[in-house]
């Protein structure tokens, strides 16, 4: 009978040592998706704070450059409508002062921080896809382990949950058209 009751043991102890092991590889596999979500919202912040950034830049450059356009055609319509040669000269000089204006928007001095935020918001766009894709691969990961046979069998009691995966936005699958 103690041969018994030691064979019996033995294999309680290896069940509730197989079951510690599974439910410890649940609960890593679990904060790996958590990480990978944490990894998708610190990208998501990021953008959402180079946005008002780059929208004001674009408001100041746009200002800049409606000024220097309106600028120009003012300058335009004095040297053309100008009765005198010193009044033409004189037009021509502000016409000229703003062409240089223009060329200065024309070479996009202005519009340097721009770029820069534009480049830094499209990195953003492209770590945040990474991420997504990544985060997809740990759900995936998960979700096998708790599908799968033994985890299947203790994964529910044990508060293991499928999580969802992110699919492509309504409409993805569709280039979007760009007119002026």
């Amino acid at each position: 009978m103690s041969i018994a009751l030691i064979v019996i043991l033995v294999i309680v102890v290896v069940l509730v040592v197989a079951v510690i092991g599974l439910y410890n590889n649940l609960v890593k596999l679990r904060n790996m998706v958590d990480n990978a979500w944490a990894q998708i919202d610190v990208q998501l912040q990021r953008r959402l704070d180079l946005i008002p950034n780059l929208v004001e830049t674009v408001k100041g450059y746009a200002s800049h450059e409606r000024g220097t356009l309106e600028e120009v055609t003012q300058a335009r319509t004095a040297v053309m409508n100008a009765p005198t040669p010193e009044g033409k000269m004189q037009a021509d000089d502000i016409l000229t002062g703003a062409l240089k204006n223009l060329f200065a928007v024309a070479d996009l001095k202005a519009n340097a921080n721009f770029q820069q935020l534009q480049a830094e918001l499209s990195n953003t766009e492209d770590k945040i896809s990474y991420m997504r894709q990544s985060y997809n691969d740990t759900v995936m990961k998960f979700n096998t382990a708790i599908q799968t046979f033994p985890a299947v069998l203790f994964a529910g009691m044990m508060g293991f949950k499928q999580r969802d995966s992110f699919d492509a936005a309504a409409g993805a699958d569709v280039a979007p058209k760009v007119q002026f």
